[in-house]
């Protein structure tokens, strides 16, 4: 999986977890697990990660297709969104405003700005126009949101829609702590950290706003300091991370690792300052074997993710998110090799 120009991105296990109707969100190992269904949160992601691929083979272009025809249908007339569907086709929950609208809005928002042809980004954009006119109390989704705004405002400058997201959005997120050894605006550390950090980061970025494009950059400044022990990322654990926690901490999620590559690589878009472009490598060599338990995240051979980093070493299913996360931070670290 890795050459000389960096990472080959791989999707032989992508296409696995994948079927005429969605993504499957669970696997068994390497096996698909099709009676836990599919879900938006993961088809969003998906969605981000093919449109992100230019020139890519009709096999990657399919499930392009497939993902953004299952997000749209999550979405509801009045711009809420669904999440989870059983193996048979039936929603199993009413639409709502949690993560995964938040993640809806993000895939649309990067497929109408990139998808391979203009008939889906003219759908894309339809469904984002949406799903945009409703608001999420939940600072996460709305971080999510505004990288889909950010996307559409990126290509579209004067839409209002999106301009109207990318403000909520940093009101939702709140200002910095009044503590500098803590600017968090939480207490502790969740989940998602990175993309907290880039949504500041791509708004101010959007909007010309140095004041929040700053606040971002201290988020992000933070976080690298707070997830970085011994020269490699030591990322917050799923059960969060506080001011007094000492790293290493267990288990470890891949999707974190993303979070945190996708924020650096959108810090050094936003600012041309070659200082976040180390944030993307230890994201990658998080994924080789550079972290806690010196222990490989991903099957190189079929482009899969391993679902988490213990004490032990890895769990060894390779789900959705995972793969997921594994796939854009190889899409990262093959754009870093390429400004060498």
């Amino acid at each position: 999986m890795i050459g000389a120009r960096g990472p080959a991105v791989v999707f032989d296990h992508l296409l696995r977890l994948t079927d005429a109707r969605g993504l499957f969100e669970h696997a068994q190992l390497s096996v698909p697990r099709s009676e836990h269904g599919y879900c938006v949160d993961d088809v969003a992601r998906g969605l981000v990660v093919v449109c992100r691929e230019s020139g890519s083979d009709f096999s990657v272009r399919r499930l392009e297709r497939h993902y953004l025809d299952f997000v749209l249908s999550a979405i509801d007339a009045d711009g809420s969104c669904r999440n989870r569907m059983d193996v048979d086709g039936a929603w199993l929950d009413e639409p709502g405003l949690g993560d995964w609208w938040g993640r809806a809005v993000w895939g649309l928002g990067v497929a109408a700005a990139r998808a391979h042809s203009e008939t889906a980004r003219s759908a894309a954009l339809a469904g984002f126009h949406t799903a945009a006119r409703q608001r999420s109390p939940h600072s996460r989704a709305m971080a999510y949101a505004a990288l889909g705004a950010a996307e559409v405002a990126g290509t579209r400058s004067a839409d209002r829609a999106a301009r109207r997201l990318l403000t909520a959005a940093v009101q939702c997120i709140g200002p910095l702590g009044s503590d500098p050894a803590w600017p968090w605006p939480e207490a502790r550390l969740r989940y998602a950290n990175g993309t907290v950090a880039e949504a500041l980061i791509v708004v101010g970025a959007a909007l010309r706003d140095t004041a929040i494009l700053e606040r971002g950059l201290v988020l992000l400044g933070f976080l690298l300091d707070t997830e970085t022990r011994e020269g490699q990322l030591s990322v917050t654990p799923v059960g969060g991370r506080g001011r007094s926690d000492l790293a290493p901490g267990f288990d470890q999620q891949p999707i974190e690792v993303a979070a945190l590559a996708d924020a650096c690589a959108s810090a050094y878009h936003a600012t041309d300052d070659p200082r976040w472009l180390p944030g993307v490598r230890l994201a990658w060599n998080w994924f080789l074997g550079r972290n806690d338990a010196s222990t490989p995240m991903l099957d190189a051979a079929t482009g899969a993710g391993y679902d988490g980093l213990e004490a032990g070493g890895h769990n060894l299913n390779q789900g959705a998110e995972s793969t997921l996360a594994m796939l854009s931070t190889a899409q990262h670290a093959r754009w870093l090799s390429g400004l060498r």
